[in-house]
């Protein structure tokens, strides 16, 4: 079920706050079932090294993801099979798909939140697009704005390589600009895909096999703005009150990525989770104290949390002391998507929205008024909004 950016909201938005409209999304076609991804992956790359089958095997249960939207095909793979040989430059072959996927993922997935918002393309006046899977010039943002037919006056943002806390970062500053710049209305865009990273399995290579049994594609969109006007739009879904970013110092090497003439090569330290958890009470109490709440008040929140991985969503739960509940977003969201980098934020608040709605349509008043919207990304680099629900 596709959560719809209307219904009858109760609570009102502050004026000039910033809000998000709508919500859209868009995926490839190759639809990967978990349970048969690693026969297929070891028969694409021509591997049969069977102590790596049995470790992405392992993998795949854990991360707890049950399917995944992919651009890689077969028909790619038929196409540049040097994709799936050890130490090709294939960094140009790699970014010529791309960059067409990532164009018309996210152009998909906007057309589909600007349907949810109702209003024209013509009303939108900033774009800020998010992108972590391509390297042109002009950049995606350009690419997007021609291929929806937006003005040329349209202001133009781009945010590249900020990997999974994308998404949370282009929806701080679509807020920066949405609540300075009054009447405006502000297209959020990220858009995805493993192909840049895509490698053959490696015993010199261990750590490569989490992002193949973790990782998706896909894309997202949000409209936001200020003030919405009452029966000529979509009734705002969550006030975005305060945004705020973090970087922990020395600890740049924890994610790190390196795009080379075999395209991107992630390496993911074992310690990710437990600096996350180790940093996550002080960072969320930044936001909570705008609004006088404190760690006694965890559960009294909504949660939307980039689902980075299980064993993330499992350490901020155990820190917090959160009720098994407030991750369920984030989770479904895992479990159906796997970790599409900064578009999973989408994905996690569409969730919430429809959960939201059926709490309203069973007249359950438990609802949470207050809730973080939080990811994680290199740096180690913390994003966090501090919103409002304003759909019940």
């Amino acid at each position: 079920m596709e959560a719809k950016g209307n219904g009858s909201s109760t609570r009102k938005a502050s004026p000039g706050k910033a809000t998000i409209l709508a919500l859209g999304k868009a995926f490839p076609h190759q639809l990967v079932m978990q349970e048969f991804l690693v026969d297929g992956y070891f028969r694409n790359t021509n591997c049969d090294d069977p102590e790596l089958k049995e470790k992405l095997t392992r993998l795949c249960k854990t991360t707890t993801v049950k399917t995944r939207y992919v651009v890689m095909s077969e028909e790619i793979l038929s196409k540049y099979p040097e994709l799936a040989t050890e130490g090709q430059p294939t960094v140009k072959q790699r970014l010529d798909i791309c960059n067409e996927a990532v164009t018309r993922m996210a152009i998909e997935a906007s057309q589909c939140c600007i349907r949810k918002w109702g209003k024209s393309v013509s009303d939108i006046t900033h774009l800020v697009y998010v992108s972590s899977s391509e390297a042109r010039l002009p950049g995606g943002d350009l690419h997007l704005a021609k291929g929806l037919g937006l003005s040329p006056d349209t202001h133009r943002v781009m945010l590249y390589f900020m990997g999974c806390s994308g998404g949370v970062a282009g929806l701080r500053v679509a807020k920066d600009i949405a609540e300075n710049n009054p009447g405006s209305r502000v297209l959020l865009a990220t858009s995805e895909t493993t192909i840049i990273g895509f490698k053959p399995p490696s015993a010199s290579r261990p750590y490569d096999l989490v992002g193949v049994a973790l990782f998706g594609d896909g894309a997202g969109a949000m409209i936001v703005g200020t003030d919405p006007i009452q029966d000529a739009e979509s009734p705002p879904l969550y006030e975005l009150h305060t945004a705020i970013q973090n970087f922990l110092p020395d600890t740049e090497k924890t994610i790190d990525g390196r795009l080379t003439e075999e395209g991107i090569s992630f390496k993911l330290a074992r310690e990710l989770p437990q600096i996350i958890e180790d940093n996550i009470e002080g960072f969320c109490s930044k936001l909570m104290e705008v609004v006088g709440m404190s760690e006694k008040d965890y559960n009294k929140l909504f949660w939307a949390v980039h689902p980075g991985g299980p064993a993330i969503l499992n350490r901020v739960e155990k820190r917090l002391d959160l009720m098994p509940e407030k991750l369920n977003a984030s989770r479904r969201a895992l479990m159906d998507y796997g970790n599409a980098s900064s578009n999973t934020i989408v994905y996690v608040l569409e969730y919430m929205v429809e959960e939201g709605l059926k709490m309203k349509d069973e007249k359950n008043e438990g609802d949470c008024e207050w809730g973080l919207i939080l990811a994680f990304g290199p740096g180690i680099t913390f994003e966090g909004i501090l919103a409002r629900n304003l759909t019940v």
